[in-house]
């Protein structure tokens, strides 16, 4: 269930008509990253015909980058935006039925380098339990190579075959030596399969067209999934999580983590998510790291400077403000 379409506030992507999405997506997270999706994004905001078609289907299935993922898993056009809308209105029918079926699930490796300083930080070894895990490749932060790039120099850290670049500002104290981790598991209402085909398939169109070293790391990533595929419970974020916690070893640090999420939530369960796992951090001693859009998470709405970014937040007060991708970490304090 982890998706790059979430720097937008609290609204998130279940609210709202068409036009207004796809425009605030344009605005927002496209432009300057990916110019061929803001085109398209911007040309069905200003189509009504297609705005209609988009604003048929249940709220869930209107996002830009399920969209987006679903006419490129389908071989339609990207690079031309009046190519792009002549092939949505005349594959409509089969693009409503994969939107029916699919999740906007990015599953980005790179996330774990800015959740590592926290995770490393924190009492060994860690049991990770990730909520909207798709195909589990952020319950992984031991496998993989980081390069932090920073004000005096690179800092590198890992030896696995992903390798994650981010840029690093702000007084924040890169880890010595990767996490110890225990006990790994997620949760997601529709979880993904390192080892399936389609899957695979449905990761990689879902990643920006222009953005080719996220397409390589995302191979290499679900090659390491596959190899050793995750625990990830079919369920619901609220309803499933405490049953999953229950299984976590004795002895590890218990960290619920999630990353681009929440706003794929509907309010009131997102809600529910929020004081379930607040009482998890109060009463069990659990740990939670929350890599979401501003506001979607409490504490996290008055960061300054976030356009188009995430706030990284451990038990509900912010820590950083991170690239969508995991490409760039500032640390507040």
């Amino acid at each position: 269930m982890t998706g790059p379409g979430a720097a937008t506030g609290a609204v998130g992507w279940t609210d709202g008509a068409a036009a207004g999405r796809y425009l605030r997506m344009a605005e927002v997270e496209l432009h300057g990253i990916s110019p061929a999706y803001e085109r398209c994004c911007r040309a069905v905001a200003a189509a009504p015909d297609v705005c209609a078609l988009l604003d048929g289907l249940p709220p869930a299935q209107r996002q830009p980058n399920l969209l987006l993922g679903v006419v490129r898993l389908l071989g339609g056009p990207v690079g031309d935006p009046a190519a792009f809308l002549a092939f949505v209105r005349e594959a409509w029918p089969g693009i409503a039925v994969e939107l029916g079926r699919r999740r906007t699930q990015t599953n980005e490796p790179a996330r774990c380098a800015v959740l590592l300083p926290v995770l490393a930080a924190l009492p060994q070894p860690v049991a990770l339990v990730e909520v909207g895990a798709s195909a589990g490749l952020c319950l992984y932060p031991d496998r993989y190579r980081y390069i932090y790039s920073t004000a005096t120099g690179d800092v590198r850290l890992g030896g696995g075959a992903v390798e994650i670049r981010c840029t690093v500002e702000g007084p924040v104290r890169l880890p010595a030596a990767l996490p110890s981790v225990a006990w790994r598991a997620g949760i997601d209402l529709h979880p993904l399969d390192a080892r399936s085909a389609d899957d695979r398939d449905w990761l990689r169109a879902l990643v920006w067209p222009e953005q080719r070293e996220r397409l390589e790391r995302l191979g290499t990533a679900l090659a390491v999934a596959a190899a050793d595929p995750p625990r990830i419970e079919t369920g619901d974020l609220v309803d499933g999580l405490d049953r999953l916690l229950r299984d976590a070893p004795p002895g590890a640090t218990v960290v619920v983590q999630h990353s681009a999420v929440l706003a794929y939530v509907p309010a009131d369960r997102r809600r529910r998510f929020v004081e379930l796992v607040t009482g998890l951090v109060r009463d069990r001693g659990v740990h939670w790291l929350a890599n979401e859009a501003p506001g979607v998470v409490p504490g996290a709405a008055d960061v300054p400077d976030t356009r188009g970014r995430f706030v990284l937040s451990h038990n509900g007060s912010p820590r950083a403000v991170t690239g969508p991708h995991g490409q760039s970490l500032r640390w507040l304090s």
